[in-house]
């Protein structure tokens, strides 16, 4: 699956009269419980299966829509691992960088890297370029835990591609997600929409 039109969510409203916010958050907490534990159910070979279409997909996209710098991400918790498509763009002279989390109400700054080069953990445990050039890439790779129709993001909660992607200059932005994630939620006031998303369905 590839969707490519942009949108925007809208706040979510109650019937029964409970605030919004607190009406959303709940649902996406409920959301987020039962994508991870599909996506840990998922079986090695379906998700090298998954992994390898989403790939492909990634790279015939960017043949047709070459970027000279990309941002992507390391997988934690079972996400899409696309390193074999980072060898093949580095390979391309396709600039890559990894994001490092300075902080928690920070968004997040991305660091040039190479496929292969020594990871370490940043402020939050992620795993991120122990040092060098701090870069502003023309796309972004973004791991989507769920995703809906208007093409919004369920991520873990922390706000970061959120308040990454409310900078100017925007980044294109590509959602990354199995095409099992697909679910109906309700966006809000600060969710800003994906420009596409790449799944292996």
């Amino acid at each position: 699956m590839t969707t490519s039109r942009i949108a925007r969510g809208s706040a979510h409203t109650d019937a029964a009269g409970s605030t919004p916010q607190i009406a959303a958050t709940a649902e996406k907490s409920v959301l987020r419980t039962r994508l991870l534990a599909a996506r840990k159910a998922m079986t090695p070979a379906a998700k090298a299966a998954a992994e390898a279409m989403i790939c492909s997909r990634l790279l015939d996209w960017l043949q047709n829509n070459p970027v000279a710098s990309l941002g992507v991400y390391h997988p934690i918790r079972q996400e899409p691992d696309l390193h074999p498509a980072y060898n093949a763009l580095a390979a391309q002279g396709v600039h890559l960088s990894l994001p490092i989390i300075r902080g928690k109400e920070a968004p997040l700054e991305f660091v040039r890297w190479t496929p292969g080069e020594t990871l370490v953990k940043d402020a939050m445990g992620t795993s991120a370029p122990a040092h060098g050039e701090t870069m502003r890439p023309q796309a972004l790779l973004i791991p989507c835990l769920g995703f809906n129709a208007a093409r919004l993001r369920l991520g873990y909660g922390g706000g970061f591609y959120d308040r990454t992607l409310a900078q100017e200059p925007r980044p294109l932005a590509i959602g990354i997600a199995y095409a099992e994630a697909l679910a109906e939620f309700a966006g809000q006031p600060h969710d800003i929409a994906l420009d596409l998303i790449l799944t292996n369905g």
